[in-house]
């Protein structure tokens, strides 16, 4: 066998090698204002994190992040910024709308890599107050959190009728929050929905599930 030959063979292992480290996440970029795409490969080191935002801004501060990560030159840094949302039903003259509503106002999702530059430009962003965490330290989310909220972000509004008592404590039974426990703060009949207070993020939070989505404890 000639040199040459050892030769490359030495390069293809070297190069199957450096394929093997490089672990990325491809986010698939589909038209949607509550989920903007800065870069689609995203590196497997980079997490989820909260920021707080001006109420009611949500979206205008995510489209400003992702202009200014762009003009820094952020973009191998911070990815993507997500707004969580829900479908709800409206009624409003007799004709039924589907509307996306915010499931945590006030809040927004960034999936970055936290260093100096990442970090001082998201906190000097308009519009973001801070990131949720200890004192200067971003807390990240657990990766099953957020596919959660992904996945209810997802779901179309339901369609089911029961009943239940206000300030109720239930169990969600189906849907990514299963398994959760909650009170139950709202009821409308007329639509054939409850809304849930559960604790997310830390917080308490209200989640419009349908009647058969909850269980009685």
């Amino acid at each position: 066998m000639s040199k040459k030959t050892d030769t490359t063979k030495t390069k293809e292992k070297k190069t199957k090698k450096v394929v093997k480290k490089k672990k990325v996440d491809i986010v698939k970029e589909v038209p949607n204002k509550f989920h903007l795409i800065i870069t689609p490969e995203v590196p497997e080191s980079a997490k989820w994190y909260v920021l707080h935002t001006q109420s009611n801004r949500e979206q205008i501060t995510s489209r400003t992040l992702k202009t200014r990560v762009q003009a820094l030159g952020l973009e191998n840094y911070i990815f993507e910024t997500f707004i969580p949302t829900q479908e709800k039903i409206r009624v409003t003259k007799g004709k039924k709308y589907t509307i996306k509503e915010r499931i945590f106002p006030g809040y927004l999702l960034v999936r970055m890599i936290i260093m100096d530059r990442s970090w001082l430009a998201v906190r000097t962003t308009q519009g973001i107050t801070g990131f949720v965490g200890i004192g200067n330290n971003p807390t990240p989310l657990p990766p099953k959190e957020v596919d959660a909220v992904m996945a209810f972000s997802k779901q179309s509004a339901p369609k089911f009728q029961a009943s239940f008592s206000l300030n109720e404590a239930v169990r969600i039974a189906e849907g990514p929050f299963a398994d959760l426990l909650g009170t139950v703060n709202v009821i409308d009949e007329s639509r054939g929905k409850v809304e849930v207070l559960v604790s997310i993020f830390g917080r308490e939070t209200p989640v419009e599930l349908d009647f058969a989505q909850v269980v009685k404890i």
